[in-house]
């Protein structure tokens, strides 16, 4: 009994300690842009996805969507622009300051 105590005592503290860093993991712009953005961006933010060419989607890349300043992108992601869903209420602001930050490492 006491063996199994034991064992189960650590099994709950690497789950303690390995959780996080998964819950952390799904956090980073790079996967939140994967899991929010990319079906209508692209993987690469240029809108070369069906849906993207069918809102006629700006690369984000490009020169005249980096001008955009950080407020004005974080605005869009979180009230959403035209077509575009508001993901504040889905996002917290850590999240969409995280996809603002690989939104400016899309530059060309």
């Amino acid at each position: 009994m006491k063996n199994l105590l034991i064992k189960v005592s650590l099994l709950v503290l690497v789950a303690a300690l390995v959780l996080p860093a998964f819950a952390t993991a799904a956090d980073t712009g790079p996967d939140l842009f994967a899991s929010k953005c990319a079906a209508c961006h692209g993987k690469d933010g240029a809108g070369n996805t069906p849906m993207g060419k069918n809102l006629k989607l700006k690369d984000l890349g490009s020169a005249d969507a980096q001008k955009a300043s950080d407020k004005e992108l974080k605005d869009t992601i979180t009230k959403g622009k035209g077509k575009m869903p508001a993901y504040g209420g889905k996002l917290s602001p850590a999240q969409i300051d995280e996809l603002v930050k690989f939104i400016r490492t899309l530059k060309k």
